[in-house]
């Protein structure tokens, strides 16, 4: 009789947990990417750490989406939840993306604008994981919670100017005579760019759910 009227009872699923979990994910993830660009005589092992954080987020991901459609109650708007789950994936997955990339190309050399452009990323996935547990209490928590989003948005524009000197530094370097080079390195730096991109995105969803809950 009690386990019926268990199933009975709202549920409210564990998504703070999975979202806390998801950003340790990208944290570790993020400094594998940071190693893979800083030593460069164990990029096999890295590309595979980066690819197995990839794939654990993967699963997080299909986990918050499960739970989505099977809870009753949840803390935020559906469409709020799975859209800050899936920002929060786009980040890896364009880490993983620029892993892909080094590996297919052998890539050995990095410009010192992708190694400081992976630093930021990793600056990103720590203000992520400070912010997560916050949205646990979104209404007590709004004021740091936009501090940290606020900062987000200023590394990803941090990350737009080293772009822009990175490229510009490729085309000098390769000019005409390299144009196979030049065209692997600005693929890398679109991948590390868009990383920052999609922290931002996640900047925005929480932002969002503060506005809407706060």
């Amino acid at each position: 009789m009690f386990a019926w009227f268990q199933r009975l009872l709202p549920k409210t699923g564990n998504f703070f947990e999975l979202f806390e979990a998801q950003a340790a994910t990208i944290l570790a993830g993020a400094q594998a990417t940071a190693r893979l660009f800083d030593d460069q005589g164990n990029a096999a092992e890295h590309i595979a750490a980066i690819a197995a954080r990839e794939h654990e987020a993967d699963e997080i991901t299909r986990q918050v989406l499960t739970s989505v459609r099977s809870t009753f109650l949840t803390p935020f708007d559906r469409a709020a939840i799975t859209s800050l789950i899936g920002s929060l994936d786009d980040t890896i997955d364009e880490m993983h993306a620029a892993a892909t990339a080094i590996g297919l190309y052998k890539v050995t050399r990095f410009a010192p604008e992708m190694r400081e452009m992976a630093m930021v990323a990793v600056e990103a996935a720590k203000l992520t994981v400070e912010a997560m547990p916050l949205m646990r209490d979104v209404a007590r928590n709004g004021d740091q919670l936009h501090a940290l989003t606020e900062e987000l948005v200023r590394l990803e524009g941090r990350v737009d100017d080293i772009h822009a000197a990175g490229l510009k530094r490729a085309l000098e370097e390769c000019g005409e005579q390299d144009t196979l080079r030049f065209v692997i390195e600005r693929e890398i730096y679109k991948h590390l760019e868009r990383i920052l991109d999609a922290f931002e995105d996640v900047a925005d969803e929480i932002d969002g759910i503060v506005i809407d809950h706060a």
